[in-house]
């Protein structure tokens, strides 16, 4: 490798915005995971961000090898989609047993009741005939 001064300025310009862009979303959503009050908000940061500055920043590693090396670089793609397919699983995998959690120790005010998706059920009456203890 050469570095950045050996591509041509056509090259570099669209590398270089890329790159600030795909920081300023990851720094963007860094500062939401830090910011937001609950659970549920600070996992809207990083759940986003990651597909998207991911994104730049492997579209830039791309744009950057390729004119460097004179040959179509592909290997980025392939972790695009690794990301763009795991990610958004894993958020939602995360939340869910977030929502397992709370339910489970019965906290009305954790989040998991919001929209009144989730109803946490009434404490059973132990008193009531037929049942046991």
């Amino acid at each position: 490798m050469k570095g950045i001064e050996s591509i041509p300025a056509w090259a570099a310009l669209p590398v270089a915005l890329l790159l600030v862009l795909g920081a300023s979303i990851i720094l963007t959503g860094a500062l939401g995971l830090l910011r937001l009050p609950t659970f549920y908000q600070r996992m809207h940061g990083p759940a986003i961000t990651i597909t998207l500055g991911a994104g730049c920043l492997l579209l830039a590693s791309m744009l950057y090898f390729t004119v460097e090396q004179s040959r179509l670089v592909i290997h980025e793609l392939i972790i695009a989609i690794f990301l763009l397919l795991t990610a958004p699983v894993v958020a939602m995998t995360i939340m869910r047993a977030a929502v397992y959690r709370d339910l489970r120790a019965r906290k009305h005010d954790a989040g998991a009741t919001a929209g009144n998706v989730y109803v946490i059920p009434e404490e059973p009456d132990d008193s009531a005939p037929g049942r046991r203890s």
